[in-house]
């Protein structure tokens, strides 16, 4: 007997349509891997969809899917997510489930937690993940003694970090202890945490984290690459499995010191200089600019050049130098503002610059009259405005 496991789909997540048709692609491609692998079924522990109520079109092609996989008898074992969850109680999950495509495993019966047998005599059972992490609550309030003296080969799915296996990048997450789930299980299918790991502990079984089915968002892309299947047999062999759709080719450009221009002609210089034909490229930028807007740096248009699949771009780390640091002199409102008129006069070729200024600063901030309609307020600010500018503009 062999299963699979994946987790965190986020079908539907991506804003760029050719990463989306990517997720679904790599949807498709575990579906071939279980066919291929003869599996009894398929775990999904939980972020089917990137959000309880996801577009048709993409719950039309997950159901495309799962039909595929009932039709080679391999069922389909699911949970809720934090992103599939819902409040409300309404989940497209139920839909597929009516549809009899999934089975969502936590079921309760007499406040108890239950389990879902499997064709094979597995019994499996769950807890779905909760946003802000309330599932901690049900984890405590959770009746474990049935569900560990239970025989057979049992499966328990999860959807939350567990606190003594997080990642260093991840260490300010809520989580729980893997000691709040039942004990004597097989193999603890978890979900929720993007990351490659597992390991097995004392009266736990195996506890597993498949890592995303396909990177959700562009640090993920530049890191981890791929997503990833397990395959996993009654022996508790695991074999991980690839889910390789495009390459990826990562890049970061410093444009520390240049001005928009400059640095647009460094990163297409850069771009230009590489094989991106079809590849996934994320490209980082990163520096002070010496002027001109950060928005003024749009690089998408350049996807066409550089013949990539997708062309994501990163300006988290980008600035643009900001004015100097001004010494404020003076206590009363009027003396600071004299002081930072005169720092900075001379700047614009105006004559009576500092009056100029002054008298702006005190028509705009005049206040609406009691009674004044917001249109005759605005009216009569900007006329006030315009008188000192009595200049023709074309």
């Amino acid at each position: 007997m062999k299963f699979a496991h994946i987790a965190d789909c986020h079908i539907g997540g991506w804003r760029e349509e050719e990463l989306r048709k990517l997720g679904i692609e790599a949807l498709k491609k575990a579906a071939d891997i279980c066919i291929k692998e003869n599996v009894a079924f398929l775990l999904i522990s939980g972020d089917l969809f990137n959000t309880s109520m996801p577009q048709i079109d993409s719950l039309k092609e997950v159901a495309e899917i799962f039909t595929l996989l009932k039709d080679n008898d391999i069922n389909i074992y699911i949970i809720p997510g934090s992103h599939d969850y819902s409040p409300s109680g309404k989940t497209m999950l139920d839909v597929l489930e009516r549809a009899g495509l999934v089975h969502n495993v936590m079921k309760f019966e007499d406040g108890k937690l239950q389990f879902t047998q499997d064709k094979t005599g597995v019994k499996i059972t769950g807890l779905y993940g909760r946003r802000n992490s309330l599932e901690r609550l049900d984890y405590a309030s959770l009746e474990k003694k049935h569900l560990e003296e239970e025989p057979g080969f049992k499966i328990f799915m999860f959807h939350n970090a567990l606190e003594e296996f997080k990642p260093k990048d991840l260490s300010n997450i809520e989580s729980e202890s893997y000691h709040s789930m039942p004990k004597g299980f097989n193999y603890y299918a978890g979900g929720h945490v993007h990351y490659i790991f597992d390991i097995e502990k004392e009266g736990y079984g195996k506890i597993v984290y498949p890592g995303p089915l396909f990177p959700n968002n562009f640090k993920e892309l530049e890191d981890v690459k791929y997503g990833t299947i397990c395959i996993v047999d009654d022996q508790l062999a695991l074999k991980r499995i690839p889910i390789i759709l495009k390459e990826i080719e990562s890049l970061t450009v410093d444009v520390h010191g240049k001005n928009i221009e400059e640095a647009r002609n460094i990163i297409e210089k850069e771009l230009a200089g590489r094989e991106l034909k079809d590849k996934i490229v994320t490209l980082r930028i990163t520096g002070e600019l010496s002027s001109g807007k950060i928005s003024d740096l749009s690089l998408y248009n350049l996807n066409s050049s550089v013949n990539a699949y997708c062309l994501l771009q990163n300006i988290n780390k980008l600035t643009v130098k900001a004015f100097e640091k001004v010494e404020v002199k003076g206590e009363t409102l009027e003396e600071i503002e004299s002081s930072v008129i005169k720092e900075h006069r001379g700047q614009f070729p105006i004559d009576n610059e500092e009056d100029l200024i002054k008298t702006l600063i005190q028509v705009l901030s005049d206040e609406k009259h009691e009674g004044e309609r917001l249109d005759d307020f605005e009216e009569r600010l900007l006329l006030n405005v315009k008188k000192l500018f009595p200049y023709e503009t074309g």
